[in-house]
């Protein structure tokens, strides 16, 4: 979509869609000066039919009427806010999304959205972009009736109209342009997490991975089934031999360009990528195996969350590690029993071969926290434990170094992604405890999410570490809001704001560090007082 902003009477911008989003109350006496305009254009007729039918601005309610031709556009949208009260750049995101879809349904491509008047200011603004943008997502490529509408109108021009007395500033111009460049890789990550498994191996998910690398000017390395033997990570090869397709490493690095940057402790992001996951052996009911391509979806946030990162240019590196893979039955699949090495040199006694994610991470953690980062965050759809707690909108957050798991939490606030902290608690560390290795990668039934979150603590250290469970999330039951069914990209808007918060937090540190005293010429006499 081409964005941009225009000041004045929104009734007289050109779209075809006039778009008015409004808080409770506001329809009466105090409406906004989008609303009173197109109000006074149609006779009055608009907040009559609000009233009629029964729209009183309400979250999630929305009102369509033509204007015969009396403004600029076509139709009018009226999207319900709810309470000003309990605002939250999110609100205004999902009612963007809504926007977006209904701009399709009609089939139109030029939208004029009356930013609404809130405190929220740039952030309202980047949430109306991503709402639009991500709401405007579509997964069709393999509907033959998606092939034959090539030509179907999808919305392409926005003019974003600012409320009164608001001028465009560098802090507008900056959200617009992060707000579309954070939607666009949420949007590239819901791809890689649509397709079917047959067509995103771990190869192919490697090349885009290679592909959006050069894009973005980020340093790639790629191996396969030897790098990953070179570096002894028996869990990960245990997990791979069932399948014929080939594994993959991937280490994504940004890294500044000032020489004094590129020597701080990295940020490491790291993303559970089993392409394909029948259960192995553990063999899964069909059921549960139908969406088990999107088992890649913390390795699809971080690959896009790097192409943001890469524009942001934080002042400190940043790298991804990703070791891809399939999960499969076969003759030479790992086997409930076996015993696998770790590359940290733990042993693990396998009781569940549907329990792998977590063996793949946990060699994944132990190679990203041998690169010494300042602090750690793995992305997994890992348990369904995690799904009976939280349902299929609220992410799972686990860890024990509390800054570093409140700076995740406030930046998914900010971000508009719902995360609720669980316990790691070392009472349930009864339950991994192996007769035969030093741990079992599976334990009882109970308390599933925080069993798998205690076994990848096992692989970090000291290290400042946060796992994020997005089994819910990554995938969404139906459409809502910006939400589309099937992938959401969920965790790119997050892991985004987490760099941005601790760019800036390291940015006020250098300030309100002292200044270094200026070094003597040689020669100079110390200067004395007395």
């Amino acid at each position: 979509m081409n964005f941009s902003f225009v000041s004045g009477d929104a009734s007289l911008a050109n779209g075809e869609l006039l778009v008015i989003p409004l808080f409770e109350g506001e329809l009466g006496e105090g409406a906004p000066a989008g609303l009173v305009a197109a109000d006074s254009a149609l006779e009055g007729r608009l907040r009559g039919a609000a009233t009629q039918e029964g729209f009183k601005a309400k979250a999630d309610q929305s009102l369509v009427m033509h204007t015969l031709g009396r403004t600029t556009a076509g139709r009018v949208l009226l999207l319900g806010l709810g309470s000003r009260a309990r605002f939250h750049p999110e609100v205004l995101r999902l009612a963007a999304g809504r926007a977006a879809k209904t701009a399709q349904r009609l089939k139109v491509v030029s939208l004029v959205v009356a930013l609404p008047v809130t405190d929220a200011g740039a952030d309202a603004v980047r949430a109306v972009v991503e709402g639009l943008e991500l709401g405007a997502y579509k997964f069709d490529k393999y509907k033959s009736s998606a092939r034959e509408e090539k030509g179907a109108k999808k919305p392409v021009k926005v003019s974003l109209v600012l409320p009164e007395g608001v001028e465009k500033s560098r802090d507008l111009e900056d959200a617009l342009a992060l707000g579309k460049r954070v939607a666009e890789a949420a949007n590239w990550a819901r791809d890689l997490v649509n397709e079917p498994p047959n067509a995103v191996t771990p190869t192919v998910l490697a090349e885009a991975a290679r592909k959006s690398a050069k894009e973005h000017g980020l340093k790639i390395t790629i191996g396969g089934q030897r790098e990953i033997e070179k570096l002894r990570m028996g869990m990960f090869l245990g997990v791979t031999a069932g399948s014929t397709e080939e594994p993959r490493l991937i280490h994504v690095e940004y890294t500044p360009k000032n020489a004094r940057d590129a020597k701080r402790p990295p940020l490491a992001l790291v993303g559970k990528a089993i392409t394909f996951d029948s259960g192995g052996l553990s063999l899964k009911p069909t059921e549960g195996m139908v969406d088990m391509k999107t088992d890649m979806a913390g390795s699809a946030a971080v690959l896009g969350a790097m192409q943001v990162i890469a524009a942001l240019k934080p002042p400190f590196p940043v790298h991804a590690f990703i070791g891809a893979c399939e999960n499969m039955p076969a003759g030479n699949a790992y086997k409930p029993g076996d015993i696998l090495t770790s590359r940290l040199g733990k042993t693990v006694e396998i009781t569940n071969t549907d329990a792998e994610g977590r063996l793949v991470l946990g060699d994944m953690l132990t190679w990203a926290c041998e690169h010494k980062p300042s602090a750690v965050i793995d992305l997994a759809t890992l348990t369904g434990a995690c799904i009976v707690a939280l349902g299929n909108y609220i992410v799972g957050a686990f860890g024990d170094d509390d800054d570093t798991v409140n700076q995740v939490l406030q930046s998914a606030r900010t971000a508009g992604e719902e995360m609720w902290r669980l316990p790691v608690s070392e009472l349930q560390k009864d339950a991994l405890r192996s007769e035969v290795a030093d741990m079992k990668n599976s334990g009882e039934r109970w308390g599933g999410s925080i069993n798998a979150a205690l076994f990848l603590k096992e692989f970090v250290g000291d290290t400042p570490w946060v796992h994020l469970d997005i089994a819910g999330p990554s995938n969404s039951p139906k459409e809502r809001g910006y939400l589309s069914k099937g992938g959401t990209g969920v965790g790119v808007r997050t892991l985004v704001e987490w760099v941005r918060l601790r760019a800036q937090t390291q940015g006020d540190e250098v300030a309100e560090a002292p200044a270094k005293p200026a070094r003597q010429a040689r020669g100079a006499k110390k200067s004395t007082r007395g």
